[in-house]
């Protein structure tokens, strides 16, 4: 693919969604220059989703491919076992081999819903991590030392409050570090809590005579449904594979602050254009942003779908008159309630789903009687709709 060359696009692509820039001059200079770089993103399969939070990412990847440059797009299915803690204020376990590589089965499908997937390269860091010796294990670690690691601001929280810190951790960044070397990446794109990991990047190609990669880090971090950072730990994500009904009401239901960031971050709207969308009221913004983000996975019929879904059910509150209905005992447990009526197949599920408040207990008229807020909540029996996403059932 021809290199483009576009002051405005690059000038953009160094800034929308993005906290900082190393080296931002010799960056611009060889995007000016017509040069094809190499850009690295790595994800590690800690979980089978990716959501909205993790796609900002995949969007700066889609700024570079459009601008024609080589896309590699590095599956950490070695480095997810060990697991990278710089986001984390406690250590994240080693994962099992086989459920990382069960997380990862839909990755390449979920990064195509942004992506170009054909034109992109597609690697595993097991291909040359797991070969690494004690020899070079030692080479790469002789490059760092102990009080780098130790001046990370999480690393230095868990020492003051004495928590365990396994020598494990001080391993991930080399791993990751040496995954550039591996590719020979001009570009890496992390977030800004991965900003030592990606300069051990710079630090191994200088020890392997290579030029260091220049480094995007991206931010602000999302926050997911609940408030709190978009991670899928927490269950408060708006996934990339949610179907279109439940993904619209999930951004509807997030904080109004959160309308031009989502915009921002999580389409490719022209930036004007998002100026004069967050104007309106906010249930109107809203409303556009919904759309736009379930058009992005799931085209533009299935997004008009859902808002009109959404406007039945919510603003209109209209409940279906052809609803099953479902006996329970007086105060029955909600978890077990969601279990009998197979709303969910686990009490992981079911906690999931509570947590991100997608359960709901509505009148006849649609009106809100309870939120559910705990898998210990009850509901008590009577004529009442229990509601997930788009499911609905009739209490009696």
């Amino acid at each position: 693919m021809k290199i483009i060359i576009d002051e405005k696009k690059i000038d953009e692509l160094l800034s929308r969604s993005v906290m900082e820039v190393i080296d931002k001059k010799d960056l611009k200079e060889k995007l000016l220059s017509g040069k094809k770089l190499k850009i690295k993103l790595g994800i590690d399969p800690t979980s089978p989703n990716l959501h909205l939070g993790r796609a900002v990412t995949l969007w700066k990847l889609k700024d570079f491919q459009d601008l024609g440059h080589e896309i590699i797009l590095l599956l950490g299915d070695f480095t997810g076992t060990v697991g990278d803690t710089s986001d984390k204020e406690s250590e994240r376990p080693m994962l099992d081999p086989e459920l990382v590589r069960k997380n990862m089965e839909t990755y390449i499908e979920q990064a195509a819903k942004i992506l170009d997937i054909k034109k992109i390269k597609v690697v595993k860091n097991s291909e040359w991590l797991s070969d690494l010796s004690f020899g070079q294990i030692g080479k790469l670690a002789d490059a760092f030392s102990v009080n780098e690691f130790l001046q990370r601001e999480l690393i230095k929280k868990r020492l003051e409050k004495g928590s365990r810190i396994s020598l494990r951790e001080f391993l991930y960044p080399l791993m990751q570090g040496y995954d550039s070397v591996a590719l020979e990446a001009d570009v890496e794109i992390g977030g800004t809590d991965q900003k030592f990991n990606v300069l051990a990047g710079r630090t191994l190609q200088k020890l392997y005579n290579q030029e260091p990669q220049n480094i995007i880090l991206l931010g602000p971090l999302l926050e997911g449904t609940d408030g709190r950072k978009m991670s899928s730990s927490w269950g408060n994500t708006i996934n990339l594979l949610d179907e279109a009904d439940e993904m619209f009401g999930k951004v509807m239901a997030s904080r109004d602050e959160l309308i031009e960031k989502y915009f921002i971050h999580g389409t490719r709207l022209d930036l004007d254009v998002i100026s004069e969308m967050v104007r309106k009221e906010p249930r109107d913004a809203k409303l556009d942003l919904a759309f736009e983000i379930t058009k992005i996975y799931h085209g533009e019929d299935e997004s008009k779908k859902a808002k009109e879904n959404w406007i039945t059910q919510f603003s209109k509150k209209k409940i279906p008159d052809n609803l099953e209905e479902v006996e329970i005992s007086a105060n029955e447990n909600i978890l077990e309630t969601l279990k009998k009526i197979n709303f969910v197949s686990s009490n992981k599920e079911a906690r999931r789903k509570i947590e991100e408040g997608a359960v709901r207990i509505l009148d006849l008229d649609g009106e809100e009687l309870q939120k559910i807020s705990s898998i210990d909540d009850k509901i008590s029996a009577g004529e009442k709709v229990l509601k997930l996403g788009k499911k609905m059932v009739k209490i009696v």
